[in-house]
C-alpha cells in the first residue's frame, strides 16, 4: 500500500487572508484563473487579490473559464501567462477553474509545446518536459474536490479514425471533419501545493448548483470505495467521507442549508478529492462525460443519475450495502429514492445508451477502477 497526498490545505473561515503569506510565498507573479461571475459574487477572488496586494505580489485575471473548460480555452490562458511572465496559478472557483489551472500551468512551463501535450502518453516525452507551475487552489463549490486531485479534466474535440479506402479519402464525411466533444483528463498528474478551503463562498450558490455538486462529491466517495484501487488508507477517507455526507443528507434534501451544513458538505467534498486521489472515478463518471457533452446535463447530475444502478449491481452486495449503511440508508430502494428526490430523472435514449455503452467498453481506464468482470449485459443493469 501506498499514501501520497502532497497537498497542503487549510479549511476554515478566512483563510485566504490568514495564509497569505503561504500563498504569497509560491512565486513572484500570479495567474488568477477563474470564471467570469461566481467568484466575484462569493466574495473569492476579492480575497485573493486583497491577500497578494498584502503580500505586494504581482498578479494577472484570466476570467474566461466556461463550464467544461475546453482545451482552446486552456491554450487562450497560457498565452496570457507567458506574455505576463507569471510563475505561479491560482485556480478560484469550482471544479471547471480548479482543472483548468493545472493545464495551465503545464503548458506555462512547457511554452514550446502545443495542445496535444496535454494528452501525451509518451512516458520519455512527459518525462522530458519541465514540470508544472506550482499551483494554489480556492474552491468554491462543494463538488469536484480538484483542490486535492492531480487530475484535470478538460473538453476537447476527438476526430473519429477513418479506414483510408479510396472512398474515405476522396469524400469525408462533414460529421467526420467536425469531430465530436469529448471530456477526458489530461494525461499528467499535477497536485495543488496549497488548497485554501472556505465553505463561506458555498453561501451563493444556487439551489441546483449546490445539489449537483454534492452529488457528484457522493459519486466520489461511493465509486473511490468500491474500486480496485481501494487500500485501507485510502478508505478512510471514502468512509469519513460518506459518514460526513450522512450528517447532511436530510439538511440537502430539504434544502435547509446553513453555516453547520455547509461545512460538512466542504469537509465531504475535499475527503471525496483525497479518496479518489488514490483509486480514480468508476462506472457513473465514465457513464457520464457523453451525458454531460451531448445534453448539457450537469456533470453531477449526470454522475447521480448512475449511481443507484451502479450499487444494485455491484458485484459484492455485501460491501455496496455497507457504503448504504455508512450513509444512513437501509436499502438500494431508499437510496434511489433520496438520489431522484435531488436531481429528478433525465431519459436518454436508445441510441445515445448504446454510444455511452461504447465509450465505457473501450475505456480500460475506467473498466480497470471496477473490480468485476464487465459487459453490455451487466451495464444495461446500470441505466
Amino acid at each position: 500500500m501506498k499514501l501520497y497526498m502532497p497537498t497542503k490545505v487549510y479549511n476554515e473561515k478566512g483563510c485566504v487572508r490568514q495564509h497569505s503569506q503561504e500563498l504569497a510565498a509560491l512565486g513572484t507573479k500570479a495567474l488568477l484563473v477563474t470564471g467570469r461571475h461566481s467568484s466575484r459574487v462569493n466574495g473569492s477572488l476579492q480575497d485573493v487579490e486583497d491577500a497578494l496586494n498584502r503580500e505586494q505580489v504581482p498578479y494577472v485575471i484570466f476570467d474566461g473559464i466556461e463550464e467544461n473548460p475546453s482545451v482552446e480555452t486552456v491554450m487562450r490562458a497560457t498565452a496570457l501567462g507567458l506574455l505576463e511572465k507569471v510563475d505561479f496559478v491560482i485556480g478560484i472557483g469550482g471544479g471547471s477553474p480548479m482543472d483548468a489551472s493545472k493545464a495551465i500551468a503545464l503548458m506555462i512551463a512547457n511554452p514550446e509545446k502545443k495542445a496535444d501535450f496535454l494528452y501525451e502518453t509518451d512516458a520519455a516525452v512527459k518525462q522530458a518536459a519541465n514540470k508544472a507551475l506550482t499551483v494554489a487552489a480556492v474552491p468554491t463549490t462543494a463538488g469536484t474536490g480538484s483542490e486535492v486531485t492531480p487530475y484535470a479534466i478538460l473538453t476537447r474535440i476527438v476526430m473519429p479514425k477513418i479506414e483510408l479506402t479510396t472512398a474515405a479519402a476522396s469524400e469525408t464525411s462533414t460529421e467526420a471533419k467536425a469531430g465530436e466533444l469529448v471530456k477526458q483528463s489530461i494525461s499528467h498528474h499535477i497536485f495543488p501545493e496549497l488548497a485554501l478551503v472556505d465553505s463561506t463562498y458555498l453561501q451563493t450558490a444556487s439551489k441546483t448548483g449546490c445539489i449537483n455538486t454534492a452529488v457528484d462529491t457522493l459519486a466520489h466517495l461511493v465509486e473511490s470505495h468500491l474500486n480496485t484501487n481501494a487500500t485501507p488508507y485510502s478508505r478512510v477517507y471514502s468512509e469519513m467521507g460518506l459518514r460526513t455526507f450522512a450528517k447532511v443528507k436530510d439538511a440537502l434534501a430539504s434544502y435547509e442549508i446553513g453555516e453547520a451544513q455547509r461545512e460538512l458538505l466542504m469537509q465531504a467534498c475535499t475527503l471525496g478529492g483525497m479518496a479518489i486521489s488514490h483509486t480514480g472515478t468508476s462506472l457513473p463518471h465514465g457513464l457520464s462525460y457523453r451525458v454531460t457533452c451531448e445534453l448539457g446535463t450537469p456533470h453531477g447530475k449526470a454522475v447521480g443519475m448512475f449511481l443507484p444502478g451502479f450499487l444494485r449491481c455491484y458485484g459484492d452486495q455485501e460491501e455496496a450495502m455497507r457504503v448504504l449503511t455508512l450513509l444512513g440508508f437501509g436499502s438500494h430502494q431508499s437510496f434511489e429514492a433520496y438520489i431522484y428526490s435531488l436531481i429528478g430523472e433525465e431519459k436518454i435514449s436508445r441510441e445515445l445508451w448504446e454510444r455511452t455503452m461504447n465509450d465505457l467498453l473501450s475505456n480500460p481506464a475506467k473498466l480497470k477502477n471496477y473490480p468485476f468482470q464487465m459487459d453490455r449485459e451487466k451495464l444495461n443493469g446500470l441505466r
